[in-house]
């Protein structure tokens, strides 16, 4: 993607169904299950570099023991800095007696983070400070073991006011507006009621407190408490909780809009955003990683039962497709395919706009998300042309001359990788004036390979959000190469509505298609559309959420994908730019097409599934309108 922007924080669970014991006499280690989130977690870097942390617990410790450990970080490298401070708990033991490191009873009584239930999150902060107390896990304590709760997650919710305002009616004082903060506080409410409730009912049968503490924690209902804390919940999230006597949970939101995947035998329970993550650490195949069915938890009691259960009730799966176009690792195996479909799915309109002139035609890449995009290009491509080759040689061979055939046999896609990301270059001393010079060369490119104002350069990026790279750098320096036009093809279709469940995309002004469409609504004396589409979302938040609609689709109605796309390619064309630039999307079949189990299209088609996604599409027009730059949500 050459417009970076944050996205999909990423979680790592564990629990270890065996005896600490066992795992050192199997694996050799009593560090296994520290060892194996450290795996997942560094898997899953990828889904963030703002922060990290973990945290552990410890089953059936005795009154006064630590049983909760949680370390948290924002090291530039957060996943190694947090794991040097677990490992260098060790050192002295290692060092000094040896021997107690294959004694799993006493590490477990004596050093922090040895347990059974482990946890771990990477952090991409979309809207949140960027300090260590927005990093998860978050942790809600109480001297009731069952009372306490880690929480850490994959999520955006789009109505916190609302939620907020239920908290404050249970008589609650929320410390900070954050959606972290009022799922923490939701889930601990109903948990400190289940605790209440079977207390009173125990105290009642004439149980002493000691036996009514033990009977509490054999007896939560775990999915109950989820059932009750997520009734109002509107949004996208994958979320793990530990509870402290060591039930755990693993939940995903109705419309399976966040990722989250499973795997569990008679040793392990498993979980994690990503599926190979799991796969690497553990050594799993592919048919053996399942996911977490939407509107459902998976439960895992403090007696190692695993069960799946519903605490909400499914809706349409509308599972987020950026997942699958830019933001999960492409090593999993369907990812790759769906990515390299996405790229064969554009041949048709590339090669119709190349003119299927193939011999003054370079086909490339913007490093380096759109790769794999790029591998099913270049088959699309190879395809078409075996096709050709095998349509004249049975139609016209009589026909051709021996340079003819010659050349009809070497007929070959020209594949160079012409656009190379740089060193982040330092500005910090520049001015404004000569900032943009220093911008435009974030991208080197490959000098030689391109015919002069001859060679047609198609560039494939797997989305465009801003097109700012692209106008900075990237046209600017391929420019040079003096080819006679340039084709940016997106592998994603056009970014023309905000996200509101976990990725940094939720301004209008942000979007060049949107600014492309109000540029046309400007040009062609239309600005009482941009009038009447305020009106309609000013009034629209006074509404209930379930009864708004998204009114900003009436900015884009007026024309049709192609004419926002030339829009586009004006837009994102620096001046002085010799070559003619041209932008092609993906359309909205194909994405559907080559991406069958995510059909979440909102920031394509605004078509958002909650109803709290519409009321956020308005609220950012209405912002974008008044001028006023911040989030909707």
């Amino acid at each position: 993607m050459s417009d970076q922007i944050k996205h999909e924080c990423g979680i790592a669970f564990i629990r270890l169904l065996k005896p600490l014991s066992y795992y050192q006499q199997k694996y050799g280690t009593a560090l296994y299950g520290l060892n194996k989130l450290y795996l997942l977690m560094e898997k899953q870097h990828n889904r963030g570099q703002d922060g990290a942390g973990i945290a552990t617990i410890k089953l059936d410790m005795k009154p006064g023991s630590r049983y909760i450990s949680r370390y948290r970080s924002m090291a530039s490298n957060a996943v190694a800095d947090i794991f040097e401070y677990v490992q260098n708990k060790f050192v002295d033991i290692q060092e000094n007696t040896p021997e107690l490191m294959q004694d799993t009873e006493w590490l477990k009584n004596n050093v922090s983070f040895i347990g059974e239930v482990l946890m771990g999150h990477l952090r991409y902060g979309t809207h949140g400070k960027n300090s260590i107390e927005n990093c998860h896990p978050f942790l809600r304590q109480n001297n009731w073991m069952t009372r306490n709760l880690v929480i850490a997650g994959n999520f955006n919710m789009t109505n916190v006011d609302e939620l907020l305002e239920q908290l404050y009616e249970l008589g609650q004082h929320p410390k900070e507006k954050a959606d972290t903060v009022t799922v923490l506080e939701k889930i601990g409410h109903f948990l400190d009621d289940e605790n209440q409730e079977l207390f009173d009912a125990y105290k009642k049968d004439g149980h002493d407190n000691v036996s009514i503490t033990h009977k509490i924690s054999d007896n939560l209902n775990i999915a109950n408490i989820l059932r009750r804390s997520a009734k109002t919940w509107d949004g996208g999230y994958s979320i793990c909780g530990m509870v402290g006597n060591g039930d755990s949970f693993i939940m995903r939101d109705p419309a399976g809009i966040r990722p989250a995947y499973y795997y569990y035998d008679d040793e392990i329970v498993v979980a994690a955003s990503e599926r190979p993550a799991l796969q690497t650490a553990f050594n799993i195949q592919f048919k053996d990683v399942k996911e977490i069915d939407p509107g459902h938890a998976l439960i895992i009691k403090k007696n190692g039962e695993v069960s799946m259960e519903q605490f909400r009730e499914p809706t349409e799966r509308l599972s987020c497709s950026f997942e699958r176009i830019y933001f999960s690792k492409g090593s999993d195996v369907e990812i790759y395919q769906e990515r390299k479909q996405l790229g064969r799915l554009l041949c048709d309109q590339v090669l119709k706009a190349v003119g299927h002139d193939l011999k003054n035609t370079v086909f490339s890449f913007i490093p380096n998300t759109a790769e794999v995009a790029f591998f099913g290009m270049v088959d699309g491509v190879n395809q078409y042309v075996r096709n050709h080759q095998k349509d004249v040689l049975l139609n016209k061979k009589e026909q051709l001359s021996d340079v003819e055939l010659d050349e009809l046999l070497s007929m070959t896609p020209r594949v160079e990788k012409l656009a190379v990301k740089d060193v982040k270059l330092r500005t910090f001393i520049t001015q404004d004036a000569d900032r943009g010079e220093m911008v435009a060369h974030v991208y080197d490119t490959t000098y030689g390979i391109i015919k002069n104002h001859q060679d047609t350069l198609v560039a494939l990026d797997d989305s465009i959000v801003r097109g700012t790279t692209l106008k900075q750098s990237i046209i600017k320096i391929v420019d040079r190469l003096h080819p006679k036009k340039i084709i940016i093809v997106s592998s994603a279709p056009q970014i023309r509505y905000p996200d509101c469940y976990g990725i940094d995309m939720s301004r209008m002004g942000q979007f060049v298609a949107f600014d492309a469409a109000i540029q046309l609504l400007t040009e062609r004396g239309m600005w009482q559309v941009i009038e009447d589409v305020y009106t309609k979302c000013k009034a629209s938040l006074l509404l209930p959420k379930e009864d708004i609609i998204n009114h900003v689709k009436e900015i884009y109605k007026p024309f049709s994908p192609e004419e926002i796309s030339a829009k586009i390619a004006q837009i994102i064309t620096p001046k002085g730019t010799v070559a003619e630039v041209e932008v092609i999307y993906q359309s909205l079949e194909n994405l559907h097409s080559a991406c069958p189990k995510n059909k979440g299209d909102w920031y394509f088609s605004g078509n958002y599934p909650t109803p709290g996604g519409n009321k956020v599409v308005n609220k950012a027009f209405v912002n974008w309108k008044e001028g006023n730059n911040q989030r909707a949500y």
